[in-house]
């Protein structure tokens, strides 16, 4: 094995949360295709949550090499503490409730205004330093980038500047100066236009450009005027492989994955409440439980409603190992892109999961995107606009009545096939080959 490629992200194990998995099963399946994989990622990053289950996919041949990164979260978290009730608790770079204290909107503010393109800004040039010499030394033949933080993509920039015989894959997981979370953080006209002419510069320079979702691919592809790839997220079947299905005592609906500020559950919630009120078989069947970090906006509104309240669990992160058992045990899973901006290009890693555990999926949003498509496809459930109240009631009902009745559920693993980490790592050596010719 001697094609080398060096992959510089932020999130690595121990670090958890979707935004880890994707390169790290890219990295745990590349020695399969003759890629010897190098990983340069933090040494000390600023996260909440942290999954240390993860680092048994890091495989063997894979070098890590974690460097000093300093960012400006850790005085926030400090000075919190004599402006909150926090007392400093690192809860994650989240964007705070509407009901902002005084500390919280400046802070917002400035990290939207003041380390751009993002906090980890600070990490860029320390890393172009290391890395050059790193590459000289290893004979790495191609960079991968992956964003964000989008500045991780500005160690790429300058590596290919440094090094135009070296070929560079940026590979975006969300985007850049379309990203919905711009006006939550108060980015100002100015600093948006700072970020379009760091993106333009990453968009020309890099050799490939990859993304996630078929919508992405298409806004990419207008901001760049060159051919974007489709690299979609997945799922391991070395996870799922002895997943063994359960059937509860209750009627097990769950969502898995942050609720954050953009995240809007209300329009199911209320539509659930209402059948709670009217069906008493439902309402003594039912359990509904959210797993992963929750907004408190989103809590407080839950334990305001006593029929929602009484169903409702809040269990919080767990490990990617334990996840697993839930997901066999579920009766529906529950999607929600009601809130973001673009919802109809959104495809969370969390569903390609839902697809291959072969449980039913509640999806309210957008009835017309890349996850209304994907979902018709598998035969996996549909999305279902917020605003239709009775289709959410109806789905709810007819879901309740399988799980009544035993009956298996009606979902086409055969077609989810495509999305397995080892054949997505198959389609990304592919790219990484022809990048070489």
């Amino acid at each position: 094995m001697n094609r080398k490629v060096l992959i510089v992200t932020y999130y690595w194990p121990p670090s958890g949360g979707s935004g880890v998995q994707r390169w790290l099963k890219f990295v745990k399946y590349l020695p399969e295709y003759q890629w010897e994989p190098h990983i340069f990622t933090p040494e000390n990053p600023s996260f909440a949550t942290q999954d240390p289950s993860l680092e048994k996919d890091v495989p063997p041949e894979a070098e890590v090499t974690r460097f000093p990164i300093w960012e400006p979260y850790d005085i926030f978290f400090t000075l919190s503490g004599f402006f909150s009730a926090s007392k400093g608790r690192r809860t994650g770079p989240v964007v705070p409730s509407k009901n902002k204290t005084f500390f919280q909107r400046i802070s917002t503010w400035m990290r939207g205004n003041f380390f751009v393109p993002d906090p980890r800004i600070f990490w860029v040039r320390p890393s172009v330093r290391f890395l050059s010499d790193y590459i000289a030394r290893n004979g790495i033949s191609i960079i991968i980038t992956t964003g964000p933080p989008h500045s991780v993509h500005l160690i790429g920039l300058n590596l290919k500047k440094k090094y135009p015989h070296v070929r560079w894959l940026a590979d975006f997981r969300d985007p850049w100066s379309d990203w919905g979370m711009w006006d939550s953080l108060m980015v100002t006209k100015a600093v948006r236009r700072i970020h379009k002419r760091m993106e333009g510069r990453v968009l020309s320079m890099a050799d490939e450009i990859i993304t996630i979702t078929p919508f992405y691919v298409k806004r990419f592809e207008m901001l760049s005027g060159r051919n974007v790839k489709l690299l979609t997220n997945g799922y391991d079947e070395e996870d799922f492989k002895n997943l063994v299905h359960r059937r509860e005592d209750k009627f097990t609906i769950r969502h898995v994955g942050w609720i954050n500020e953009k995240c809007d559950p209300r329009p199911f919630m209320v539509a659930l409440q209402a059948e709670l009120r009217e069906n008493v078989v439902f309402a003594r069947d039912l359990r509904l439980e959210f797993i992963g970090e929750v907004h408190p906006d989103f809590k407080n509104f839950v334990q305001e409603r006593m029929e929602l309240a009484t169903v409702t669990v809040f269990t919080g992160n767990v490990s990617h190992n334990a996840l697993i058992p839930f997901y066999g045990s579920s009766s529906l899973f529950l999607l929600v892109l009601t809130g973001y901006k673009d919802a109809e290009g959104f495809l969370p890693g969390k569903l390609f999961e839902y697809l291959a555990a072969g449980i039913p999926v509640l999806g309210v949003g957008p009835v017309r995107g890349d996850a209304a498509t994907l979902l018709k496809e598998t035969g996996a459930g549909e999305m279902i606009a917020s605003e239709d109240q009775e289709k959410i009631r109806r789905t709810l009902r007819e879901a309740h009545l399988m799980w009544r009745n035993s009956a298996p559920p009606k979902v086409n693993t055969a077609a989810t096939t495509r999305f397995s980490r080892r054949e997505l790592t198959g389609q990304l050596a592919e790219i990484l080959s022809r990048m070489l010719i």
